[in-house]
Protein backbone atom coordinates (compact mmCIF):
# COMPACT_ATOMS: atom_id res chain seq x y z
CA UNK A 1 0.00 0.00 0.00
CA UNK A 2 2.56 2.28 0.82
CA UNK A 3 4.26 2.01 -2.36
CA UNK A 4 1.00 2.04 -4.46
CA UNK A 5 0.70 6.19 -2.15
CA UNK A 6 4.32 6.71 -3.26
CA UNK A 7 3.78 6.03 -7.27
CA UNK A 8 0.58 7.80 -7.34
CA UNK A 9 2.26 11.42 -5.20
CA UNK A 10 4.63 10.93 -7.51
CA UNK A 11 2.71 10.53 -11.00
CA UNK A 12 0.89 13.66 -9.43
CA UNK A 13 4.09 15.58 -8.68
CA UNK A 14 5.03 15.17 -12.36
CA UNK A 15 1.66 18.05 -13.06
CA UNK A 16 3.41 20.43 -10.93
CA UNK A 17 5.25 21.23 -13.70
CA UNK A 18 2.76 24.64 -15.71
CA UNK A 19 3.97 22.52 -19.13
CA UNK A 20 3.21 19.42 -18.86
CA UNK A 21 -0.35 20.66 -16.76
CA UNK A 22 -0.95 22.55 -19.74
CA UNK A 23 -0.71 19.68 -22.21
CA UNK A 24 -2.48 17.03 -19.38
CA UNK A 25 -5.50 19.50 -19.26
CA UNK A 26 -5.71 19.99 -23.33
CA UNK A 27 -5.46 15.72 -23.57
CA UNK A 28 -8.16 15.76 -21.23
CA UNK A 29 -10.36 18.32 -22.58
CA UNK A 30 -10.35 16.45 -26.27
CA UNK A 31 -13.23 14.03 -26.52
CA UNK A 32 -11.11 11.71 -29.11
CA UNK A 33 -7.47 12.51 -27.61
CA UNK A 34 -5.01 14.20 -29.33
CA UNK A 35 -1.74 13.70 -31.83
CA UNK A 36 1.23 15.09 -30.48
CA UNK A 37 1.17 18.38 -32.80
CA UNK A 38 -2.67 18.80 -31.95
CA UNK A 39 -1.60 18.59 -27.88
CA UNK A 40 1.07 21.11 -28.35
CA UNK A 41 -0.81 23.46 -30.36
CA UNK A 42 -3.60 23.58 -28.03
CA UNK A 43 -1.13 24.01 -24.62
CA UNK A 44 1.23 26.21 -26.96
CA UNK A 45 4.34 24.50 -26.06
CA UNK A 46 6.99 23.74 -28.76
CA UNK A 47 6.29 20.16 -30.58
CA UNK A 48 9.85 19.30 -29.60
CA UNK A 49 9.06 19.62 -26.27
CA UNK A 50 5.77 18.36 -25.99
CA UNK A 51 6.93 14.92 -27.19
CA UNK A 52 9.00 14.33 -23.93
CA UNK A 53 6.65 15.51 -21.59
CA UNK A 54 3.55 13.30 -22.90
CA UNK A 55 6.07 10.58 -23.16
CA UNK A 56 6.44 11.38 -19.49
CA UNK A 57 2.58 11.16 -18.45
CA UNK A 58 2.16 8.49 -20.28
CA UNK A 59 5.03 6.78 -18.08
CA UNK A 60 3.63 7.78 -15.01
CA UNK A 61 0.11 5.80 -15.92
CA UNK A 62 -1.60 9.84 -16.17
CA UNK A 63 -2.17 9.47 -19.94
CA UNK A 64 -2.54 6.33 -22.41
CA UNK A 65 -1.43 6.35 -25.94
CA UNK A 66 -3.05 4.24 -29.20
CA UNK A 67 -2.07 4.70 -32.88
CA UNK A 68 -4.26 6.55 -35.46
CA UNK A 69 -4.14 7.43 -38.89
CA UNK A 70 -5.29 10.86 -38.66
CA UNK A 71 -6.35 11.42 -42.41
CA UNK A 72 -8.75 8.28 -41.92
CA UNK A 73 -7.36 6.65 -44.94
CA UNK A 74 -6.10 3.08 -44.63
CA UNK A 75 -3.71 1.06 -47.02
CA UNK A 76 -0.72 1.48 -49.18
CA UNK A 77 -0.41 5.59 -49.77
CA UNK A 78 -2.23 6.40 -45.86
CA UNK A 79 1.27 7.36 -44.05
CA UNK A 80 2.04 6.02 -41.09
CA UNK A 81 -0.22 6.41 -37.91
CA UNK A 82 0.30 8.90 -35.33
CA UNK A 83 0.32 8.67 -31.66
CA UNK A 84 -2.66 9.75 -30.22
CA UNK A 85 -2.77 10.79 -26.38
CA UNK A 86 -5.52 10.18 -23.98
CA UNK A 87 -6.37 10.36 -20.19
CA UNK A 88 -6.01 6.97 -18.58
CA UNK A 89 -8.91 5.42 -17.39
CA UNK A 90 -9.47 5.55 -13.08
CA UNK A 91 -9.43 8.00 -10.50
CA UNK A 92 -6.47 9.38 -8.53
CA UNK A 93 -7.07 10.07 -4.92
CA UNK A 94 -6.53 14.22 -5.61
CA UNK A 95 -8.97 13.61 -8.20
CA UNK A 96 -8.03 13.35 -12.17
CA UNK A 97 -10.52 13.74 -12.82
CA UNK A 98 -11.30 16.47 -11.08
CA UNK A 99 -14.26 15.52 -8.50
CA UNK A 100 -16.03 18.02 -6.61
CA UNK A 101 -17.76 16.70 -3.54
CA UNK A 102 -17.54 20.56 -2.22
CA UNK A 103 -20.28 21.26 -4.67
CA UNK A 104 -23.22 18.50 -4.28
CA UNK A 105 -22.38 18.54 0.08
CA UNK A 106 -23.36 21.94 -0.19
CA UNK A 107 -26.73 21.43 -2.27
CA UNK A 108 -27.33 19.04 0.04
CA UNK A 109 -26.88 20.67 3.14
CA UNK A 110 -28.94 23.22 2.03
CA UNK A 111 -32.25 20.82 1.00
CA UNK A 112 -32.33 19.27 4.41
CA UNK A 113 -32.20 22.85 5.75
CA UNK A 114 -35.71 23.69 3.65
CA UNK A 115 -36.39 19.83 3.83
CA UNK A 116 -36.58 20.28 7.97
CA UNK A 117 -38.57 23.72 7.54
CA UNK A 118 -41.21 21.68 6.18
CA UNK A 119 -40.63 21.83 1.62
CA UNK A 120 -40.31 18.44 0.53
CA UNK A 121 -36.68 16.92 0.30
CA UNK A 122 -37.06 16.14 -3.49
CA UNK A 123 -37.76 19.72 -4.54
CA UNK A 124 -35.93 21.34 -2.21
CA UNK A 125 -32.70 19.51 -3.84
CA UNK A 126 -33.97 20.58 -7.38
CA UNK A 127 -34.24 24.26 -6.27
CA UNK A 128 -30.88 24.47 -4.39
CA UNK A 129 -29.00 22.58 -7.49
CA UNK A 130 -30.31 25.08 -9.57
CA UNK A 131 -29.49 27.91 -7.52
CA UNK A 132 -25.96 26.83 -7.62
CA UNK A 133 -25.44 26.88 -11.18
CA UNK A 134 -27.28 30.06 -11.71
CA UNK A 135 -24.44 31.14 -8.75
CA UNK A 136 -22.12 29.83 -11.02
CA UNK A 137 -23.15 30.95 -14.26
CA UNK A 138 -22.98 34.42 -12.85
CA UNK A 139 -19.83 34.23 -11.27
CA UNK A 140 -17.70 33.15 -13.81
CA UNK A 141 -16.31 35.03 -16.49
CA UNK A 142 -17.45 33.22 -19.76
CA UNK A 143 -17.42 34.73 -23.03
CA UNK A 144 -18.63 33.41 -27.08
CA UNK A 145 -21.80 31.57 -28.06
CA UNK A 146 -23.85 30.05 -25.73
CA UNK A 147 -22.19 26.94 -25.81
CA UNK A 148 -18.67 28.02 -24.77
CA UNK A 149 -19.93 29.92 -22.12
CA UNK A 150 -21.64 27.11 -21.10
CA UNK A 151 -18.69 24.82 -21.71
CA UNK A 152 -16.43 27.47 -19.52
CA UNK A 153 -18.91 27.41 -16.30
CA UNK A 154 -18.82 24.02 -16.51
CA UNK A 155 -14.64 23.32 -17.34
CA UNK A 156 -14.08 25.05 -14.56
CA UNK A 157 -16.54 22.59 -12.18
CA UNK A 158 -14.92 19.70 -13.73
CA UNK A 159 -17.54 18.21 -15.95
CA UNK A 160 -14.89 17.93 -19.20
CA UNK A 161 -17.60 19.37 -21.31
CA UNK A 162 -17.44 19.11 -25.55
CA UNK A 163 -19.28 19.76 -27.99
CA UNK A 164 -21.01 17.08 -30.38
CA UNK A 165 -23.41 16.35 -32.57
CA UNK A 166 -25.86 16.34 -29.85
CA UNK A 167 -25.08 19.56 -28.35
CA UNK A 168 -23.02 19.32 -25.52
CA UNK A 169 -21.59 16.21 -23.57
CA UNK A 170 -19.95 15.78 -20.77
CA UNK A 171 -17.16 13.54 -20.21
CA UNK A 172 -16.67 13.82 -16.33
CA UNK A 173 -19.00 13.59 -13.30
CA UNK A 174 -17.79 15.51 -10.68
CA UNK A 175 -20.23 13.45 -8.32
CA UNK A 176 -18.58 10.26 -9.50
CA UNK A 177 -18.35 8.27 -6.42
CA UNK A 178 -21.49 9.37 -5.21
CA UNK A 179 -23.42 9.02 -8.17
CA UNK A 180 -22.18 4.92 -8.12
CA UNK A 181 -24.41 4.57 -4.58
CA UNK A 182 -27.36 6.90 -5.17
CA UNK A 183 -27.42 7.27 -8.85
CA UNK A 184 -31.21 8.72 -9.35
CA UNK A 185 -30.73 11.13 -6.71
CA UNK A 186 -27.50 11.99 -8.01
CA UNK A 187 -28.22 12.37 -11.60
CA UNK A 188 -31.18 14.59 -10.52
CA UNK A 189 -28.72 17.17 -8.79
CA UNK A 190 -26.79 17.10 -12.20
CA UNK A 191 -29.14 17.25 -14.35
CA UNK A 192 -30.36 20.33 -12.18
CA UNK A 193 -27.34 22.02 -11.57
CA UNK A 194 -26.51 22.36 -15.42
CA UNK A 195 -30.03 23.35 -16.26
CA UNK A 196 -29.28 26.14 -13.38
CA UNK A 197 -25.92 26.93 -15.61
CA UNK A 198 -27.78 27.39 -18.59
CA UNK A 199 -30.64 29.31 -17.27
CA UNK A 200 -28.11 31.79 -15.82
CA UNK A 201 -26.13 32.28 -18.48
CA UNK A 202 -29.84 33.00 -20.27
CA UNK A 203 -29.10 30.68 -23.04
CA UNK A 204 -32.60 30.15 -24.26
CA UNK A 205 -31.56 27.71 -27.19
CA UNK A 206 -29.74 24.92 -24.78
CA UNK A 207 -31.94 22.68 -22.31
CA UNK A 208 -30.00 20.02 -19.99
CA UNK A 209 -31.26 16.13 -20.20
CA UNK A 210 -30.68 12.72 -18.41
CA UNK A 211 -28.74 10.67 -20.83
CA UNK A 212 -26.55 8.26 -18.78
CA UNK A 213 -23.85 6.06 -20.67
CA UNK A 214 -20.37 4.75 -19.93
CA UNK A 215 -17.63 7.12 -19.31
CA UNK A 216 -19.28 10.28 -19.34
CA UNK A 217 -21.57 11.84 -17.49
CA UNK A 218 -25.56 11.16 -16.90
CA UNK A 219 -26.58 14.79 -18.25
CA UNK A 220 -26.50 16.26 -21.87
CA UNK A 221 -26.95 19.18 -23.37
CA UNK A 222 -29.87 19.21 -26.29
CA UNK A 223 -30.01 22.55 -28.75
CA UNK A 224 -34.03 22.95 -28.32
Amino acid sequence: MAGQTTGRIESLAMLADPVRRRLYDAVVDSAEGLSREQAAEAAVVPAHSARFHLDRLVEAGLLDVAERRLSGRTGPGAGRPAKIYRRAPGTMEVSLPPRRYDLVASVFAAAVERSLRGEELTAALAREARAAGEDDARSTAAEGGDEERTTTVLASRGFAPYLSDEGIRLRNCPFDALAKDHTELVCGVNRDYVAGVVDGLGCRGLAAVLDPGEDRCCVRITRA
